[in-house]
């Protein structure tokens, strides 16, 4: 899913319309979304009732996004990121488990804060 030329493309139609797609599959965690930075289509895809998007830039935030955040979507930047790193990050991304235990009181609670407003 995703634009098709090398013409601007509206992250926010493409991180609603993925993060969508991501929810319908509940429990599996999503490939991944590349834009220009990352930014706006990971804000975009965190509108959407159920997901979890973190902006990655290295493997460590990958890693943690995942063990401590449950995060079912990773977001990075073609612009910031050369493709070594970003497979790298996308490696370790798909790699890492959540670790639940102390975390899933608090992913539960980040998951609440969107209810409540």
């Amino acid at each position: 899913m995703g634009c098709s030329s090398p013409e601007p493309a509206e992250y926010t139609v493409y991180g609603e319309a993925a993060a969508r797609e991501v929810r319908s599959r509940a429990g599996r965690v999503s490939p991944w979304y590349f834009a220009g930075t990352g930014l706006g289509i990971s804000m975009a895809a965190n509108k959407v009732d159920g997901i979890r998007a973190a902006l990655c830039t290295n493997e460590f935030m990958a890693r943690m996004a995942r063990l401590h955040n449950d995060a079912n979507v990773l977001a990075m930047g073609g612009r910031v990121l050369g493709k070594g790193l970003a497979e790298a990050i996308m490696d370790a991304f798909l790699a890492t488990q959540f670790e639940g235990g102390r975390h899933a009181a608090r992913v539960s609670r980040l998951m609440e804060i969107e209810k409540r407003h």
